[in-house]
């Protein structure tokens, strides 16, 4: 494993500390159908119907879904859990600093600049309240 996948394996352990992870195909995809999954990740090795599935959940929605270069063995170990497959991030400043993590060329450029624009919308939206 890189350097990097290991510290973005870190960033989803600290969030998942945070409450702001969830784990599992049922949970996730109830937030997918409220529209609370900020960013979706499969791990490199989920099954195809999993997989299907909650691509078929978010598409059509803001909501994205990432498959990140590890596995479900790695990607439980990370987050205290024997295997997952499937995670998804409540919060989208937590689901930036994940992906500025990742390796070089794991998430698109698009994909990063959508949860920069959604950051800073949350950021001024909280000093208009201030």
């Amino acid at each position: 494993m890189t350097q990097e996948t290991d510290r973005s394996l870190g960033m989803l352990g600290l969030a998942r500390k945070a409450g702001k992870l969830q784990t599992g195909e049922e949970t996730v995809s109830a937030m997918l159908a409220e529209k609370h999954a900020r960013l979706t990740v499969l791990a490199s090795d989920a099954g195809e119907a999993v997989a299907r599935k909650i691509r078929g959940l978010a598409e059509g929605t803001r909501q994205r879904v990432l498959t990140i270069p590890c596995d479900k063995l790695s990607l439980g170990a990370a987050l205290g859990r024997p295997v997952v497959s499937v995670a998804a991030f409540a919060d989208v400043s937590m689901a930036l600093a994940f992906v500025k993590t990742l390796p070089p060329g794991t998430a698109p450029q698009d994909l990063v600049e959508d949860l920069e624009r959604r950051v800073a919308r949350v950021k001024a939206k909280r000093q208009r309240k201030n």
